[in-house]
């Protein structure tokens, strides 16, 4: 185990951070910043179009629900108080850089992965990094046994993701006195209820589930700035200040300095958004849409969602009631003794009800992405099938006793080796997504210019 920790430790330090920040400045100035220079129709396409309905499939918004369960997780409650703990107001400021660069490696991510998708069997859309990474070497067997490793280690970390998150989830709801077996066999019975229906049972849930529950949180800090309005301008504040200079030690914080601040904001930041993960793309690829890029804008979107809105929310909540600076509060715990100083009681039982949604939500999508890995590597649909089993049963036998610090480790360590592969491969093949982009934006009558054209007509006809 030791062996593990220390190369999770290495791994997740320069590494990681130096791949994922360069390699997305480098796809961004390669496509040019098109988080940036195409945010409004980006705007247009996702947020204006939330609620509109697929005919057949499922629908760009409901691909985008389903990656979105994964990334809004445990992570925003209880990773983003953590960041704070170990690097200071400052590590938000290095975690919304990591977004911004992120929102283009999700972007090329789910571009390649639309271009790449296939059929299974059951005439379902199915894809994922394994569907791009072996074409890195232009279809040799090279690329493809990169691909089957890359699944495999995917595959191997969904396990201790799954304890972890379940763990996380028992930690929060023991407010209610559940016990913890019959609380395991709770989650199984709900993640299997609704996996057990396919990708479109799992949309369908998180469609309706997802913005609900991130509207509901964010409205709960709304309420907590509104309680604490005169320090949300000292607060952003801090955030600036402290992303580059040290941070001195105060009441329980032990003081931070640059280089901790970039070291956990980055870090969390990657993990919340997971942007070069490449495990967003699975659900992506279950979209109708009708050309990569069209579904690639909404990694931007779900990028924004999870850390600029809902990390940044938790964030504010916690700097702006200054429980980080207390001694007595457990850094996984900020989070609820944020809603606590407003909420009192019924704060505490508010982030437990959150924590498990989001822990919920994330399990389900990890089971799906797990299943899609198997069915890559064994070539047929009755691997998925099993792997939600072992899954399931993963989730009842991790509440016998094991411990989170643990399954965090193992999750640190095989998530970094398929974040490597993955991210080599999206570099190396970005000059086909600025091919795709072109394409998306400049074919008269198609895509983009047939919805600015539509968008005219539609401007014209209210005047």
């Amino acid at each position: 185990m030791n062996f593990f920790i220390a190369c999770a430790n290495w791994f997740w330090g320069l590494p990681i951070l130096i791949l994922i920040i360069g390699g997305g400045l480098y796809m961004s100035i390669r496509l040019g910043f098109p988080q940036i220079t195409k945010i409004g129709y980006i705007c247009s396409q996702t947020f204006g179009k939330m609620f509109s309905k697929s005919e057949d499939g499922v629908s760009p918004f409901a691909a985008a629900c389903s990656a979105l369960g994964a990334s809004i997780g445990a992570s925003n409650i209880v990773g983003v108080p953590v960041a704070i703990a170990l690097g200071g107001p400052g590590a938000i400021f290095w975690m919304w850089i990591i977004a911004i660069v992120g929102c283009c490696t999700k972007y090329v991510e789910i571009a390649l992965a639309m271009k790449y998708r296939t059929k299974n069997e059951k005439g379902e859309w199915t894809g994922g990094s394994f569907s791009y990474v072996k074409e890195l070497f232009s279809g040799k067997k090279a690329g493809y046994v990169i691909a089957v490793i890359c699944a495999f280690f995917t595959m191997i970390a969904g396990l201790p993701s799954i304890a972890a998150q379940t763990l996380s989830a028992v930690s929060q709801v023991a407010i209610f006195g559940i016990n913890k077996t019959i609380f395991g066999i709770i989650v199984a019975i709900i993640v299997g209820l609704i996996i057990f229906g396919g990708i479109k049972r799992i949309a369908a849930v998180m469609e309706k589930v997802i913005p609900v529950m991130a509207i509901v949180y964010v409205v709960g800090v709304i309420i907590i700035l509104f309680r604490n309005a005169n320090e949300i301008i000292p607060s952003l504040a801090s955030i600036f200040v402290y992303a580059f200079t040290p941070h001195a030690a105060v009441g329980g914080f032990a003081g931070s300095t640059v280089a901790l601040a970039i070291r956990w904001g980055g870090a969390r930041g990657v993990y919340s958004n997971e942007a070069g993960f490449g495990s967003a793309p699975v659900a992506h690829c279950t979209s109708t849409a009708d050309h990569p890029i069209r579904q690639a804008v909404w990694g931007v979107f779900e990028v924004v969602v999870d850390t600029i809105i809902v990390c940044t929310a938790t964030a504010l909540a916690i700097l702006t009631t200054g429980v980080w600076k207390d001694p007595s509060i457990d850094s996984g715990a900020l989070g609820q003794a944020a809603f606590h100083t407003v909420f009192g009681a019924a704060g505490d039982y508010f982030i437990a009800i959150c924590v498990l949604l989001f822990v919920l939500t994330t399990i389900t999508v990890v089971i799906f992405y797990d299943e899609k890995q198997a069915e890559f590597l064994f070539k047929t649909t009755k691997a998925a099938v099993a792997w939600r089993v072992l899954s399931i049963v993963t989730m009842v036998i991790v509440t016998f006793g094991m411990d989170l610090v643990v399954m965090y480790q193992l999750v640190d360590f095989f998530v970094a080796l398929f974040i490597i592969p993955n991210m080599i491969a999206v570099i190396w093949l970005v000059p086909q997504v600025v091919k795709l982009q072109e394409e998306y934006f400049n074919t008269p009558g198609k895509y983009y210019l047939a919805d600015m054209e539509e968008k005219k007509v539609k401007k014209a006809a209210k005047n």
